[in-house]
Parts: structure tokens; C-alpha cells; sequence
């Protein structure tokens, strides 16, 4: 028994010195592998580059005698037009390298509907009547833009690669000013009138469907101004009056959801669905 508790007694040292060789190994391990993760004592030999951004606006300027149709782009105006009457840009879209400006140009009193190109202009209309380019989408090579032609009464009208489709049949005064296009569909956003008051309609591939105004509408009555479409889900807002007050109202689907109280004016002039991100 002597002989056996000695021999126990004698390898104890030498198990403690395992153990500190091998924890020694584990730390140096696991601070080799805390370093490998692209921190500040051994960063990434490749990071991913910062992503860039380019801010587009469109608008105008006045210059004292008439309004100029500007694009900024970071900040730095540039002027659209140098003509003599009021230009105006309402709606930019950016697609890979080229930009597209809709707006208008003047000739004398007339509005003439208006693309640029890369700052080139394209007359939409041929300036014997009133015309106004309110917004432009473009999708794949397909440039879509929507507005409306007076020729009496205000024509709804959109503009495909330039080509012309009426919305309306001229006998009642119909407006648009928001295209989307979502697919194959194209969706316009704008009001028509009924006889009696303006209805927000939606047209979706030249279809042109009156939403619902909810119960608390009158004249004028209700005005769309802006179109998303996300997941299938049609999204629209505009304005709907109760006795003269414009309270801001949103579409969804056709279904009327008032945004203010109507207790003051309010107005809902454009909409973007985006995925909610979760922190």
C-alpha cells in the first residue's frame, strides 16, 4: 500500500504540468482565432467597399423673370432649359447610368409635356395644346410617363417610349400624376370627375377604377396624387374634402383610410412601401 500511495504522490506533478501545457494551447488557440475575425490587430485584407450614393431632386428655380427647371444632383444645380418662359421639372428616376427628368417647357402661354434625358430634352407634346409631364418610371428599356393634355378639358394621358395613350375621352376633365409599374402592369394615379365632384381613380393598364371615398366626402371631392405597389398590394394617396377641408388620405387596395381628423387642412402628396427593418 506504501508503494502504491508514492507512486500517486509522484505523478501528481506531472498531471499539473499537462494541464498547464494544455490550457497554455487553448488560450494561444483562441487568441489566434479572435484575431482572424477582421478586427483592429488583423483587419480584413479585402473589405467590402462603402456603398456610395448619388441624391437626385428635381424642381425649379426662379430667376427673377420666369421659373428653370433644375436637377440637383449631390447638392449641384444644374438648369434643364434655358428658355425664356417657365420650365418646370415635377418627377426624377435614375436608371443605371441615365437619368430622366418629366416635367414641362414653355412656348409663349403653352405648356409643352417635356422628357429629359440625360439632360436632353423630348418633347412629348406638339405644343399646340396645354401639356404637363407630372411623373416618369422607367422599367428595363421601357420609359413610362404620365400626365395630362388640355385640349378643352384635361386628357389623362401616358407616355410610352414617347408614344401616347390616352385615359380619358376628353368629355370631362381627368388629370394623372403618378405612374408606377409593378411586372407587366402599369398603374397611373389621379382623379377624374364625375358631374358633381373629382373621384380619385386608379388605372391599372389603361383600366380606369373610381376608389372608394368613405362616407364623409363632398365637393370637391377626392384628388390621387401618388401610386406603390408592393407584394401585390396597391398603395394610394391623395385628398378627400368634407366641406371644403382636405383631410390627407390614404388607398389601400381601394380601401379609404383617413390619415388627418379633418379639423385642419391637410394633404398626402406622395407614398413609398418599404420592408420594415427589425433592430
Amino acid at each position: 500500500m506504501k508503494k502504491n500511495s508514492n507512486h500517486c504522490i509522484n505523478n501528481h506533478p506531472l498531471q499539473s504540468t499537462l494541464k498547464v501545457l494544455v490550457l497554455a494551447i487553448l488560450t494561444i488557440v483562441a487568441f489566434s482565432c479572435s484575431n482572424d475575425d477582421g478586427g483592429p490587430d488583423n483587419p480584413d485584407p479585402n473589405p467590402e467597399p462603402e456603398a456610395v450614393y448619388d441624391v437626385y431632386v428635381a424642381g425649379n428655380v426662379y430667376n427673377g423673370t420666369n421659373a428653370v427647371a433644375t436637377l440637383w444632383k449631390n447638392g449641384e444645380a444644374q438648369e434643364l432649359s434655358e428658355d425664356v418662359n417657365d420650365t418646370e421639372a415635377n418627377s426624377v428616376f435614375v436608371s443605371g447610368s441615365d437619368v430622366y427628368v418629366s416635367g414641362y417647357t414653355g412656348r409663349g402661354e403653352k405648356r409643352i409635356a417635356t422628357l429629359w434625358e440625360n439632360s436632353e430634352a423630348q418633347e412629348l407634346s406638339e405644343g399646340t395644346d396645354w401639356a404637363i409631364a407630372s411623373s416618369v418610371f422607367v422599367s428595363g428599356s421601357d420609359v413610362y410617363v404620365a400626365g395630362f393634355v388640355n385640349k378643352g378639358l384635361d386628357v389623362a394621358t401616358i407616355w410610352k417610349n414617347g408614344v401616347a395613350q390616352e385615359l380619358s375621352d376628353g368629355a370631362s376633365s381627368v388629370r394623372t400624376y403618378s405612374v408606377f409599374v409593378a411586372g407587366s402592369d402599369v398603374y397611373v394615379a389621379g382623379h377624374s370627375h364625375n358631374g358633381t365632384a373629382y373621384v380619385n381613380t386608379l388605372w391599372e393598364n389603361g383600366v380606369a377604377q373610381q376608389l372608394n371615398d368613405g362616407d364623409l366626402i363632398t365637393a370637391p371631392g377626392t384628388f390621387g396624387y401618388s401610386v406603390f405597389v408592393s407584394d401585390g398590394d396597391v398603395y394610394m394617396v391623395g385628398d378627400a374634402f368634407n366641406h371644403s377641408r382636405a383631410i390627407a388620405t390614404l388607398w389601400k387596395n381601394g380601401e379609404v383610410q383617413y390619415l388627418s381628423r379633418g379639423t385642419e387642412r391637410a394633404n398626402a402628396l406622395s407614398v413609398f412601401v418599404a420592408q420594415r427593418v427589425e433592430e
